[in-house]
């Protein structure tokens, strides 16, 4: 049985028993005379050493073993994509050194993200006497075997690439910087969005709630490998996005062209042809007239839904009562009449800013108004008014509100519905014919200081001098004169000023 590993020491130990069995042989020549009972012990003296010498290379090779375990070294191979690399002493030297080298990288390219290609790096452990890993060596071997590549967060809309930025959270400012110029941030609702809706004297009384914000195109973003030129610098990159090109467009004007037509046949919104050729007035176009929808063509369009909340006045009707002992023609006030109040809530869809579709969505009285009572003679005069307008169209839907509109003054409400117009209330015809913006129109003086106007008939029913009643059946609803679509152009007057109509219905 051999009990030494390490053969140095085994002779170390071996020759240290030679040299004491040799001094036991010296002395025991020495004493040959001594009496019989010593060299009885002198005889048994070898045998003694002999068994302790051998005591001795039992616990030497316990001592060899446990001395091999102390200098025995555990280290790591490392292999790059499956090949061997070389040894170090731990596997956190390589993720260490790894993990220092993408920090350097990062420091030294701060306007652009290197990605450190360190390959597949995988481990082998192995143990061996007084092992000695050339940590530093592997390193610097290692070292020469990755590579660094920049790589960026490309922007893409509807398919096609608008460029690359540093990194996702620069794209994601980017987009929410776009979306913030129309409309209030996620973060912050600072911005203010501007209603199209006005009161009757011009001042805006209105709350803007915004509903939705979103892009009508596909956006996507992605990482992509790029060379560090081809990073865009966000800002030209936003300008980019909100402005796109712009490409120069003239129109002739053609028989029976509308503003509102022409802004739905080259889908851009009325107010751009309003901006770009302000001599338009009273949406007075004529054949041969020559428009500028020069328009700008933005890489994204930021759609938003705003929910519009009015308070507008409701005016109060008047009550006549009879008084058979009051001439005819007099009256008298028994109460004035007091105005109430209705909450309006108006739907705006906006593309970049342009209003591109509005909508009644719901109208809630507040404070009703309280009637005036006038008493009056007896003589019944045809045609009176009440005060009180019935909706002209059945089914109706707002389409278009009374107030400014890109610098002008819409001075009615457009509504859709079923096809036959009826008078507001009841009154007398004045005018039936065709006005500059209004094709076919009917005007009702209803004798008690109010007149409605009908617009874009196309049919008229009615003859002028004739009576009619509230709800009667006095035209069709059409499309003719400046107008877009088929619908009604209702108008309300008192006393000769222009009213917002739904102060009245």
């Amino acid at each position: 049985m051999t009990f030494f590993t390490d053969k140095g020491r085994f002779r170390k130990v071996w020759n240290s028993f030679r040299q004491t069995f040799r001094r036991v042989d010296l002395k025991h020549a020495a004493n040959a005379n001594d009496t019989h009972d010593s060299s009885k012990r002198l005889r048994r003296r070898p045998f003694l050493l002999i068994g302790g010498a051998a005591a001795v290379l039992i616990l030497a090779g316990f001592s060899g073993t446990e001395y091999l375990k102390a200098h025995t070294v555990n280290y790591v191979e490392v292999f790059h994509n499956g090949s061997l690399v070389g040894e170090v002493a731990a596997k956190d030297q390589v993720t260490d050194y790894i993990s220092t080298k993408q920090k350097q990288l990062t420091a030294e390219h701060a306007d652009v993200q290197v990605v450190l290609d360190a390959g597949t790096i995988t481990y082998g452990s192995k143990s061996a006497y007084n092992a000695k890993p050339d940590t530093a060596a592997t390193l610097k071997k290692l070292d020469g075997l990755m590579a660094s590549h920049a790589v960026g967060v490309e922007l893409v809309v509807d398919g096609k690439r608008i460029g690359v930025v540093k990194d996702k959270a620069t794209a994601a400012e980017l987009l929410e910087r776009v979306q913030g110029k129309y409309a209030p941030t996620t973060k912050s609702r600072k911005t203010e969005v501007t209603a199209l809706s006005y009161s009757s004297d011009g001042s805006v009384k209105s709350k803007t709630a915004l509903k939705s914000v979103k892009f009508v195109e596909k956006i996507a973003t992605g990482e992509a490998e790029v060379q560090p030129s081809e990073l865009a610098n966000p800002e030209e990159l936003y300008l980019k996005l909100i402005k796109g090109t712009v490409k120069p467009k003239k129109y002739t004007v053609k028989d029976g062209d509308c503003v509102g037509c022409i802004a739905h046949e080259f889908g851009i919104s009325p107010q751009v042809i309003y901006e770009r050729n302000k001599w338009i007035k009273d949406d007075m176009i004529k054949v041969g007239d020559v428009l500028d929808l020069t328009v700008l063509q933005p890489e994204v369009t930021v759609e938003t839904v705003e929910n519009v909340t009015e308070t507008e006045s409701i005016e109060p009707i008047t009550v006549f009562q009879k008084n058979s002992n009051m001439k005819s023609g007099k009256q008298k006030i028994i109460r004035q009449g007091q105005s109430g109040k209705k909450q309006l809530v108006y739907r705006l869809v906006k593309q970049n800013g342009y209003l591109m579709s509005e909508e009644l969505i719901s109208e809630v009285v507040l404070e009703p108004s309280v009637p005036a009572i006038i008493m009056k003679g007896t003589k019944v005069i045809i045609g009176e008014g009440s005060g009180r307008f019935a909706w002209p169209v059945t089914g109706h839907r707002l389409t278009s509100f009374f107030g400014m509109r890109w610098g002008a003054l819409h001075r009615g409400v457009d509504m859709v519905g079923g096809h036959t117009i009826m008078a507001a209330d009841n009154g007398v015809v004045t005018f039936t014919g065709t006005r500059p913006g209004l094709g076919n129109c009917i005007i009702i003086n209803h004798q008690n200081g109010y007149e409605t106007y009908y617009g874009h008939l196309s049919k008229i029913l009615v003859k002028k001098g004739q009576s009619v009643e509230q709800g009667s059946k006095i035209g069709i609803m059409g499309n003719t004169g400046h107008s877009f679509g088929t619908h009604l152009h209702f108008e309300v007057h008192k006393n000769g000023e222009l009213q917002n109509p739904l102060k009245y219905l």
